[in-house]
């Protein structure tokens, strides 16, 4: 757990140290208390000892949320590197599964289809690096490649590839460019899975001339 939070830390560390962020960075405290409650729920420990530790973790996680308005339950599975760059009303459903380096901004909603029929347990599967802009909301039992990018008050309902850039309600795929112009974490310049994301991606679009 602790690799993790500290590999969380570096998102928002810009050389003031990690205690530090974790006083002025309220997308830190969501995902701190994330990682804590998650391994209470899932380290095997002995029940007389789990038992309070969720009670505690709880009660400050109700304080979370009304300071940040930022949910993560502790049934999600999120990879190291999360960064949530501001607060304000995001919503992970339970059982979501977030890849390493991702991102989330403000007013973004990952949950289940719901309505007649529909599981709570099918959630979104999202990959590694995945950027999601403010606002877009990711829905049902569909998968999200890695290093892919969701727009600004983006609705995703089907299942995107890799480097997918998606936009518009209904979401729609408009390039392959991915996320790596925005969706940035220290150490990616050196991270291969990325480099070799990289070079698949569509080039960037060039100005047209007047």
């Amino acid at each position: 757990m602790f690799e993790t939070v500290r590999e969380d830390l570096r998102r928002w560390d810009e050389g003031e140290g990690a205690f530090k962020v974790a006083i002025r960075a309220p997308g830190a405290w969501a995902v701190m208390v994330y990682r804590l409650r998650h391994w209470i729920h899932s380290a095997p420990m002995p029940a007389p000892l789990r038992a309070p530790l969720k009670v505690v973790s709880n009660i400050v996680q109700a304080g979370v949320v009304i300071a940040t308005n930022i949910q993560l339950p502790e049934t999600a599975t999120i990879g190291p590197g999360l960064f949530i760059a501001h607060t304000g009303y995001i919503v992970v459903a339970n059982h979501t599964v977030l890849g390493k380096h991702c991102t989330l901004t403000q007013g973004v909603t990952i949950g289940h289809a719901g309505g007649t029929g529909g599981s709570l347990t099918a959630v979104p599967v999202i990959g590694d690096r995945v950027y999601i802009g403010p606002g877009a909301a990711v829905i049902g039992d569909i998968s999200v490649g890695d290093d892919a990018m969701i727009g600004v008050s983006a609705v995703v309902t089907k299942s995107l590839p890799p480097r997918a850039v998606a936009v518009g309600n209904p979401a729609r795929v408009v390039s392959q460019q991915g996320s790596f112009a925005i969706n940035h974490y220290p150490g990616m310049d050196t991270d291969e899975a990325r480099a070799e994301a990289l070079a698949q991606a569509d080039p960037p679009a060039r100005p047209k001339k007047k």
